[in-house]
């Protein structure tokens, strides 16, 4: 069994769409069977939640990195040696390094030669040297539209691992609890209205009217949000809606969205833990990234706003635009009109509905 480290330094999202690229990793290089691989996940802080619920992994390691992390941590011989120590004493023999198209993979690439990593696959539009043994080109050798968790699934297979068959490549997680007795036993929808980054978050007051609304159509709501969350959630709620916030975990979220009929959230890690549970999401996406490669992946989806926003490819996590037209035109019944569709199961897979507005 060989051990192998594949590396995804962001956030919960990110590392849940790292999903079908580590099972892949952990599989080995043969369909019908053969050695499996030992996985080790190199992850940053904020995605070690999402690292222990993917099938694959056997060990994961939290770095802070220094080129990824906000804010970063200073670069030091003392966190340097931290990880170089870990690869070297784990026995990695070789590395999957996923990045995204903004990201390079050749820091990395380069302490882990220092610590003896034998073989090094990656993506990078830079010359690599002798930093990778496996160098794809983006935007030559893979489209650069495509969705994040094929891109990842590309450069393992480009390492020479295979999923194993019958392996359909969605996004998958486990080992989440029976929530039941948290959220009772009558079938509801999930409303998540936080989002790390305020440029991609749906007004306060739409969600709380979509609350309603969802409420009046007969739908029993409950609403979710982390430990910094609980006066958002408040106001979201209501007086009637089953408040969750800061009460649950990412381990328990995944049992909330398990149960749920459908998600209603933003770009956001619960939005991609939604479609890892074949949960439908009712995304209000904000356009500073690109749909086609952050949407939820693999389940259910309706996409609800304008995707050709001015704030459109510009990555802020504030919004540039006054007003914040992308999301906050999207009426409280469109989105009720999406969970509609989404729950009677007219949305698919193929089916991505763009509401844009004038």
């Amino acid at each position: 069994m060989s051990r192998v480290l594949v590396a995804r330094l962001d956030g919960v999202g990110d590392v849940l769409l790292a999903g079908p690229a580590i099972r892949a990793v952990a599989h080995g290089r043969h369909p019908d069977g053969g050695a499996p691989n030992d996985v080790i996940l190199l992850c940053g802080p904020q995605g070690e939640p999402a690292a222990s619920l993917l099938p694959g992994v056997s060990e994961v390691y939290s770095w802070s990195c220094p080129w990824i992390v906000k804010p970063a941590p200073r670069v030091a011989g003392p966190h340097l040696e931290a990880l170089t120590s870990f690869v070297r004493d784990s026995r990695v023999t070789e590395a999957v390094i996923l990045t995204s198209f903004h990201q390079s993979p050749l820091p990395l690439a380069l302490l882990l030669r220092l610590a003896g990593v034998g073989r090094i696959t990656g993506a990078s539009v830079d010359y690599a040297g002798t930093l990778m043994d496996v160098r794809l080109r983006p935007g030559e050798d893979f489209p650069e539209d495509q969705p994040e968790a094929e891109r990842a699934l590309g450069i393992a297979q480009a390492a020479g691992f295979t999923l194993p068959r019958g392996d359909s490549g969605k996004l998958r997680v486990q080992d989440y609890p029976d929530v039941r007795d948290l959220v009772g036993e009558e079938p509801y929808v999930v409303v998540h209205p936080g989002a790390s980054a305020s440029a991609r978050a749906w007004p306060p007051l739409h969600h709380a009217a979509a609350v309603e609304l969802l409420e009046g159509a007969g739908h029993r709501v409950v609403v979710t949000g982390g430990p910094g969350e609980t006066g958002l959630t408040a106001t979201v709620a209501g007086p009637s809606a089953l408040d969750l916030g800061g009460r649950t975990d990412l381990r328990a979220l995944a049992g909330v969205l398990a149960g749920a009929e459908a998600l209603v959230t933003g770009n956001t890690g619960p939005a991609h833990l939604a479609a890892a549970l074949g949960t439908p999401v009712a995304c209000l996406f904000s356009p500073v990234v690109p749909a086609i490669r952050w949407a939820p992946y693999g389940a259910p989806l309706e996409i609800l706003g304008d995707q050709n926003a001015p704030c459109k490819l510009s990555r802020a996590t504030e919004c540039p635009v006054p007003g914040h037209p992308c999301l906050s035109t999207v009426a409280p019944e469109q989105l009720v009109d999406a969970v509609e569709r989404l729950i009677g199961g007219v949305s698919s897979l193929s089916t991505r509905r763009k509401v844009r507005h004038p």
